[in-house]
């Protein structure tokens, strides 16, 4: 399947469109199955589909100028990107003062665990961003660890690094994430 993928993807790299379809669609269980994810971890106060998701996101990767995918991974982080990007600017619209965006609504049930708050999702895109600033790779292993849910393994293999060299990554990728999001001031 990856020679097959390959192959698609630098044919869609090309201008050939039915290869960008047939990638898409070889993908399309495994980037559905993403989509889930990321609303799932988002909590159940977004009303966006997983199905709108993909398909908000595959209009994104088939309009976009610039970055070329040669392999499975860079593909995958790119559409995780694009999903992150698009549940962020969702998130945005919900959260804007002309739909009631100043009013904040409150659970009643304080033992379970409040998922991540729309500003703490604004902030943690931003983070990723100066990551990638910093550090394209590292933000690439947060994309493919947190976001798609692959293992250090799978991410190695993608990259051709060792399991290690993946988690020495990530490691730094999460300091730099925490430093970013803890911000001036704030107590460690």
């Amino acid at each position: 399947m990856d020679t097959e993928l390959t192959a698609l993807l630098a044919a869609a790299d090309g201008g050939d469109g039915n290869a960008a379809q047939a990638a898409f669609a070889l993908l399309y269980q495994e980037l559905h199955r993403l989509a889930r994810r990321e609303l799932a971890r988002r909590g159940p106060h977004l009303t966006l589909g997983a199905t709108t998701l993909l398909h908000e996101a595959y209009l994104d990767l088939a309009g976009r100028h610039g970055p070329t995918f040669p392999d499975r991974a860079r593909f995958m982080g790119y559409a995780a990107k694009a999903m992150r990007g698009l549940i962020v600017d969702y998130v945005r619209r919900r959260q804007a003062t002309k739909r009631g965006g100043h009013f904040e609504i409150t659970a009643i049930e304080t033992d379970i665990a409040e998922p991540a708050t729309p500003t703490g999702l604004e902030a943690l895109s931003e983070a990723l961003e100066a990551l990638a600033a910093v550090d394209p790779r590292l933000a690439e292993v947060v994309d493919l660890k947190f976001f798609c849910g692959f293992t250090f393994v799978e991410i190695g293999a993608m990259h051709q690094v060792s399991e290690r060299t993946v988690q020495r990554d990530w490691e730094k990728a999460r300091l730099f994430l925490h430093q970013s999001l803890r911000g001036p001031g704030l107590p460690e």
